[in-house]
């Protein structure tokens, strides 16, 4: 993909270079039709480098049916979706571009080499021989009175462009400095597109920590607990921060526990300490503690040192501690409550964006014929793990097989 290749009016132009606009284009792109790439950032792809800088998480091993669970109240669309791009598709699609895979011990599925940057240049190479031009520093700002794309170009002025089919491709408004800023609200809702508010998604959230707590332990992982809200129950582990907790366990329910906090003002979330014992286990143990002090009986019967310790003093109430089966009864029910969510600057993804019920099953917007959505701009929400790039790539292919049946023979 060149990002010096003069403006032309292509068959199909596509703003926004994420894993949505990039597959939909090598999908058109490979039924012979001309694609130019807009994107308002130096290179492409910058949210998925920046995702996979610990190791890119491209998706799943679980079985379809939880797979599909995982998008909630969209996961009869979304098994639509991945029924047309698997997991096991993307896979294949990757080890095309040699990048080889493997499934982790979580069931999550990474480039062996760990890395976004190899896949990427790989895909833009494929994508360069298949003509698709990127144009760089494009920032689109709506449309003009007859209909064509407006750009900010690199040198300041303004270009148009009026391709056949338009694909918007621009992300929600999480992890802003990648060019996801959600402007494209107002534009869309300004033609009559009915966009659900943007709102954060796999977030952290605030916790009232005491000094001693925020001083201690901020930054340092609380591993292997029981985390519930509601009806929903996992084990996993999270971080303590400054301002309260993030981190996989939590992002697993940042969904409930957000919107309890956007009705209530708060929500308290339920940690097991010590989940694979039993209550009555823990406080028998716990009535044999003789003369030794709470924190050294903890750490030699359980093992219940640093944070989780620490969460135990935090939380627990002080009469509480003396009392084996009160104190069990926190070790295996802990409440955290939680006062407030994150910014959605610094979530990992966006849930709101544009109804489905405004798109088609191609994912053109029906107020507007030619143009179409795809990716982190649609009203849904995936906890991380590898269904969140899973999703987009899904909606690419879908999107752009939309985009050809539009374009005709």
């Amino acid at each position: 993909m060149s990002a010096d290749t003069p403006e032309f009016t292509p068959d199909v132009a596509i703003i926004g270079a994420g894993p949505a606009g990039l597959m939909a284009a090598e999908v058109i792109a490979s039924a012979g039709r001309t694609v130019a790439v807009y994107e308002r950032m130096p290179t492409p792809a910058r949210k998925l480098l920046l995702a996979g800088r610990g190791g890119l998480n491209l998706t799943h091993s679980e079985p379809v049916d939880a797979f599909t669970g995982r998008y909630g109240e969209q996961a009869g669309r979304f098994a639509d979706l991945l029924s047309g791009f698997s997991p096991a598709d993307l896979r294949a699609w990757a080890e095309g571009l040699g990048i080889e895979t493997f499934v982790g011990s979580s069931g999550r599925v990474f480039p062996v080499q760990m890395k976004a940057s190899t896949l990427v240049r790989a895909w833009l190479r494929r994508l360069d021989g298949l003509g698709v031009t990127l144009h760089a520093r494009h920032r689109w700002l709506g449309w003009d009175g007859q209909g064509a794309l407006r750009f900010r170009t690199p040198d300041g002025t303004e270009s148009t462009v009026a391709p056949r089919a338009t694909l918007l491709a621009l992300g929600g408004a999480s992890w802003p400095r990648t060019g996801s800023d959600g402007t494209w609200t107002e534009l869309l809702a300004a033609r009559g597109v009915e966009v659900a508010p943007l709102r954060p998604s796999n977030m952290g959230f605030e916790v009232p920590w005491s000094d001693h707590l925020r001083e201690r332990f901020a930054g340092q992982p609380v591993k292997s607990v029981g985390l519930a809200f509601g009806d929903r129950r996992l084990k996993g582990e999270f971080v303590i921060t400054e301002t309260g907790i993030e981190g996989g366990a939590v992002y697993a329910l940042s969904a409930p526990l957000r919107d309890a906090i956007e009705r209530e003002g708060w929500a308290t979330l339920t940690l097991d300490l010590l989940p694979d014992q039993t209550e009555s286990a823990i406080a028998k143990r716990l009535g044999r503690r003789g003369a030794e002090s709470l924190s050294t009986f903890l750490k030699k019967a359980f093992s219940l040192t640093g944070p989780r310790a620490a969460l135990l003093r935090e939380f627990a109430p002080a009469a509480d501690l003396s009392d084996p089966a009160a104190l069990a009864r926190h070790i295996k029910a802990l409440p955290v409550i939680l006062t407030g969510v994150r910014p959605i600057e610094r979530a990992i993804s966006t849930a709101g964006g544009v109804r489905f019920s405004e798109v088609d099953d191609t994912l053109m917007l029906t107020r507007l014929p030619s143009t179409f959505v795809a990716g982190e701009m649609l009203d849904w929400e995936a906890p991380t793990g590898g269904y969140l790039l899973q999703g987009c790539f899904a909606m690419g292919v879908r999107v752009g097989k939309g985009v050809l049946r539009y374009l005709g023979p």
